[in-house]
């Protein structure tokens, strides 16, 4: 698994649509994004950057590549293992049922669940 981030110039949604497609016919890719503003398409898998820069060329674009690295790992909780900690919402100690309560967004009441 890899990180490649690679700038390329992005003008308008079509240009978007044709640079994603033309990376997602690789095969081994996870996960792909584009950024149009900052003209940079990340890419997470088992790919070759110079197969990517590649099929960019071949639909015209002039690929520059920024950076190919590991991908950053997700935080997880420590205690839970859960990719973030939340406090539990209150319980009943005896019967062990969840109270929670949501608020409507319109009138100010709440609903509650339990």
């Amino acid at each position: 698994m890899k990180k490649i981030v690679i700038k390329v110039n992005i003008n308008c949604q079509i240009c978007k649509t044709e640079v994603l497609k033309a990376v997602t016919k690789l095969t081994g890719i996870d996960k792909v994004s584009v950024d149009g503003e900052k003209g940079m398409l990340t890419i997470v898998g088992d790919v070759d950057p110079v197969l990517v820069v590649r099929n960019l060329k071949k639909i015209g674009k002039v690929p520059e590549i920024i950076s190919v690295g590991p991908p950053k790992p997700p935080e997880y909780c420590e205690e839970f293992k859960f990719r973030e900690c939340r406090p539990c919402p209150p319980s009943c100690k005896e019967c062990q049922l969840i109270f929670t309560t949501y608020p409507y967004i319109n009138d100010g009441r709440t609903c509650s669940i339990l």
